[in-house]
């Protein structure tokens, strides 16, 4: 059965007949679009829906992009992302040095039995801090380091929701360490941790955030060698120069720990604590416990600087408060701040 959801006409962004790439909401409109195009892209190959009948490309012919690319994984052979081209009609002239000539796009989990249980799993592996091992990563990797080498970082943009947003997340920072900081969106990223931001008192937020920061550093202090401490804060620190756009619900547990986790570092800053927050800030309380398994695990959440945009519109379920529709509404009440680290 079709769900509206899935049909542009009835719940696209119909009102973006031209499309401003300096303008903001356009630009995370088209970007959640490409994404939910994807999920689209999945759906058609489950129900077989083939030409006429497909329901996906609308969601991203609609702003004249073409599909260049499907992304495959290679357990399940479910399509998890895509690369789009921005082809716009040669009379219009709006292929501003602003806008993407190539988007690469992730989807988030689907609750399919064709793609479950394989997206399952990789959550899993996202909270293990091993999604960076995974093939489905692999694919997505060396998809982005290919538009980067053909096109230029400038023309390339990265979108993903949900285990997608961690995706693209990943590749943004792999590329961020080779020098590449690309243009990101990232719609509900998930943010392994307990749910703080859920708790209502703010002193007792702080408390918990403060104790975090403390065993954080001390456990990073008694693990690692002085020159391993070095390595790893200086190589967090040469990702601050790529800001990638966050977008965030603040009712969503998935998604809604980042709000804390960059508030934090600012309060910690303000409080005279800046050098034990310097020393937790890179590292994470599960990750340090999985090296001293002798695991890698890098906390492949955890990111310097972000353009973090908070939707503050009241969401009475997690489906929605999660979901990827909310990102082209019209009525959309953001709240956003930028964060630097240093």
């Amino acid at each position: 059965m079709v769900s509206e959801r899935e049909i542009f006409n009835l719940s696209g962004p119909l009102h973006l007949t031209c499309v401003d790439w300096n303008n903001v909401h356009h630009r995370r409109s088209v970007a959640a679009c490409l994404v939910q195009g994807v999920y689209i892209l999945e759906r058609d190959r489950q129900e077989k829906r083939e030409g006429p009948q497909a329901l996906a490309p609308p969601w991203w012919e609609f702003f004249n992009f073409q599909l260049l690319r499907k992304l495959v994984d290679n357990v399940d052979s479910s399509i998890f992302g895509a690369i789009f081209e921005y082809k716009p009609p040669s009379s219009s002239g709006n292929h501003s040095a602003d806008g993407p000539h190539f988007v690469v796009a992730f989807r988030g989990t689907m609750t399919k039995k064709e793609s479950v249980s394989r997206d399952i799993r990789l959550d899993l592996h996202f909270i293990q801090h091993g999604l960076h091992s995974t093939s489905r990563f692999e694919t997505a990797m060396q998809a982005v380091r290919n538009m980067v080498a053909t096109a230029g970082e400038s023309r390339v943009w990265l979108a993903g929701h949900s285990l997608g947003s961690a995706l693209a997340l990943l590749a943004g920072k792999n590329m961020a360490k080779t020098g590449f900081f690309l243009e990101s969106f990232l719609f509900n990223p998930p943010y392994v941790s307990a749910p703080v931001e859920k708790i209502k008192n703010t002193k007792v937020k702080l408390g918990i955030r403060f104790a975090t920061s403390v065993i954080t550093a001390g456990l990073t202090l008694a693990m690692k060698a002085p020159h391993l401490r070095n390595q790893s804060a200086d190589s967090f620190a040469a990702l601050s120069a790529w800001v990638p756009q966050l977008y965030v619900n603040a009712a969503d547990h998935v998604c809604s720990e980042y709000i804390g986790y960059f508030e934090h570092r600012n309060k910690m800053k303000e409080i005279g604590a800046g050098a034990i927050e310097k020393l937790a800030t890179p590292h994470s309380i599960g990750s340090l416990f999985m090296s001293a398994m002798g695991k890698q695990a890098e906390p492949l959440h955890l990111i310097p600087s972000a353009n973090l945009s908070i939707n503050l519109n009241p969401s009475p379920e997690f489906k929605r408060a999660h979901g990827i529709h909310q990102w082209w509404g019209h009525d959309l009440n953001l709240q956003s701040k930028v964060y630097t680290y240093s």
